[in-house]
């Protein structure tokens, strides 16, 4: 049985935007203070100094490093958090959020108003002189600033929404996005042993994902190759080893493969059915690169069989005044067991710092699409006859954000995006011949406090 969808009031929509935009400046721990005017690099060590952080080991200023799971943005980034402690816990704290009003064009385009949020804390304990524990939580008031289960996002596919897939669409994050528990112990100088534990959390599979990437924190719609990269991010009873040793870090996890239900307020359970490995390499400070490869278990609800994927990504982040100039190349590959189909993903995306309020982003997208008419199955057959099963489409953003002084502890910018969008002729006449997409957006982020 189908359900029937909710009918959508415009003033209900704007009345939970504004209770996520609270949520991101409600979650500001301390009173902060001045940026830094220089673009130098903001090590773990030198933001803990600045901050007077407590039993600080090898061990403790690692963990501070991650970013999502035990994925890693290159070193030199200068993470935007805040940090303190309370007795001998160390604490870090991170929020972003998007007022959004997007616009897309063509018969399958459509309006809407919408926030996407998250915000999460840490605290660090030191266990001994080489060892560290760390818990972790990340909470989205998406549920309810997304109305109707999905913003509008062209060749956007995957997740389901009153009982139906998902098509040109985009599903709202779980309130609790992530809840983990890391360990880690330096064996040796170069050799740290990293175990992690999440009933929420991120596998080792893909790329940082994209609310975390250095890359994205301008952009507040998702890309659409999200599903061939990094949207295990999100995955359910995460278990992860990993090895880091000297500029190499080998991981594995096992996890539940399937995507997240649409009741987005529980956590859910399920079997340790999937698995996963990645490869860490970091050159230097300011690169980073990860292999990956995984098996899934049934992920996608109303799709049969299971997937097996393989991304590669490099990352470069180079720290300049008013930000990071950060950029992103990655390549993302699903095979599905029941259809036999190979689907390759491409992403290039770049956030450029011109001036310390201006900021230029970019991102460019190639993906082949075999599910864009997953809610007409007549439609999708015919089109398999006549024109084959899969369909490579193009996706070129290009935007810019202006940061203003509207509060003291939240870092505020006004922005907007442009999409053009490439597509086979055959499935013009759906789309349009020149469908393309815009966003307006408010963004709001905690400002770090000065490290001196």
């Amino acid at each position: 049985m189908i359900w029937e969808k909710p009918p959508v009031s415009r003033g209900t929509v704007c009345i939970s935007l504004l209770m996520g935009v609270l949520a991101v400046l409600l979650v500001t721990p301390m009173p902060a203070q001045e940026e830094p005017a220089g673009g130098a690099p903001q090590q773990a060590s030198q933001a803990a100094s600045g901050m007077n952080m407590v039993d600080m080991t090898p061990a403790s200023l690692y963990l501070m490093d991650l970013a999502s799971g035990t994925s890693v943005n290159p070193d030199g980034w200068p993470m935007p958090m805040l940090m303190t402690h309370f007795g001998r816990w160390n604490t870090m704290f991170m929020g972003l959020g998007f007022l959004s009003d997007i616009q897309q064009s063509g018969p399958r385009g459509g309006d809407k108003l919408y926030s996407t949020n998250w915000v999460m804390a840490s605290a660090e304990h030191s266990v001994g002189s080489n060892g560290a524990f760390e818990a972790e939580l990340m909470l989205s008031l998406e549920p309810l600033t997304i109305e109707d289960r999905r913003y509008p996002l062209l060749f956007q596919t995957g997740e389901t929404a009153y009982g139906v897939p998902l098509v040109d669409a985009q599903h709202p994050h779980n309130f609790v996005m992530a809840l983990g528990f890391h360990y880690v112990r330096q064996l040796a100088e170069d050799t740290t042993l990293d175990l992690y534990f999440a009933p929420v959390g991120d596998p080792a599979l893909g790329p940082v994902a994209y609310p975390h990437r250095a890359s994205a924190m301008e952009l507040p719609e998702a890309p659409i190759t999200h599903h061939w990269m990094d949207s295990t991010h999100i995955s359910d009873d995460v278990v992860t080893v990993g090895l880091h040793f000297n500029e190499f870090k080998l991981e594995a996890s096992g996890f539940y493969g399937s995507e997240p239900g649409e009741n987005r307020w529980i956590i859910q359970q399920g079997p340790i059915n999937s698995w996963s490995s990645r490869l860490w390499f970091f050159p230097t400070k300011y690169w980073s690169a990860q292999v990956s490869f995984g098996r899934l278990a049934h992920p996608e609800a109303l799709e049969p069989g299971n997937q097996t994927r393989v991304t590669a990504s490099v990352e470069y982040a180079l720290p300049m005044p008013g930000g990071s100039w950060a950029s992103t190349l990655a390549w993302g590959r699903i095979h599905s067991t029941a259809t036999l189909r190979n689907l390759n993903a491409y992403l290039a995306e770049s956030e450029l710092p011109v001036s310390r309020r201006n900021f230029i982003t970019g991102r460019f997208e190639l993906v082949d699409k075999d599910d864009l008419f997953a809610n007409d199955l007549a439609l999708q057959q015919q089109l398999d006859v006549l024109y084959g099963s899969t369909f490579r489409i193009g996706a070129y953003t290009i935007g810019y954000t202006r940061d203003v002084d509207l509060f003291r502890s939240v870092k505020t910018g006004i922005g907007a995006n442009f999409t053009a969008y490439s597509l086979p002729t055959a499935i013009k006449p759906y789309y349009g011949d020149h469908p393309v997409g815009g966003n307006i957006f408010i963004r709001f982020r905690l400002r770090p406090a000065e490290h001196n």
